[in-house]
């Protein structure tokens, strides 16, 4: 367990400082002028920011309303009997019904947790493992696909959501297993 720990700490010392050298490293091999293509891939990006901002503003006032309704708390308290048999701590329910939808309120339950449980928490380290596991998919779709005019999702929303609930359930097993 605690080589397992030792390693995964070694390994993630070096994925970042790695990424950042290596790809424009790998751009200069390839000849590819790095800085100029760096340039238009932000030009590009400010160009579907600013396409994306109407649904962004909608999906945020959606979320909004889902919490200050109290449908939030009204599911919380639906999941908790099902989600306790497997396992699951009922104190991470709202990240696991918030993070299909934001990734503002999915790291404001985090910050949430980390004030109430203290950031060496398990469960802190289970909300943080979700939130880094797992994609805001009814964001994605409604902005990302909203802005290219995509209307017929067909299986994105039933793939996405698939995945976000075997990265939320297993984000409690793994953290268990490496932290007890």
């Amino acid at each position: 367990m605690e080589t397992t720990r030792t390693v995964f700490e070694i390994i993630s010392a070096f994925v970042l400082p790695a990424l950042i050298v290596g790809f424009p490293v790998y751009g200069l091999i390839k000849k590819v002028p790095v800085y100029e293509v760096f340039v238009d891939g932000a030009k590009d990006g400010f160009k579907v920011a600013v396409t994306i901002i109407p649904y962004l503003v909608a999906i945020l006032f959606a979320i909004g309303m889902f919490r200050a309704s109290g449908a939030m708390d009204f599911m919380v308290e639906g999941l908790r009997p099902i989600f306790s048999w497997f396992g699951v701590p009922p104190e991470v329910l709202p990240m696991m019904i918030i993070r299909p939808l934001t990734g503002s309120g999915s790291a404001a339950i985090v910050l949430d947790m980390i004030q109430q449980f203290g950031e060496d928490s398990i469960l802190v380290k289970m909300v943080a493992t979700m939130f880094g596991s797992t994609e805001t998919t009814f964001y994605v779709i409604a902005v990302y696909f909203g802005a290219v005019n995509v209307r017929k999702t067909r299986h994105a929303i039933p793939a996405g959501l698939i995945a976000d609930g075997v990265s939320l359930i297993l984000s409690v097993f793994v953290v268990r297993w490496l932290f007890g």
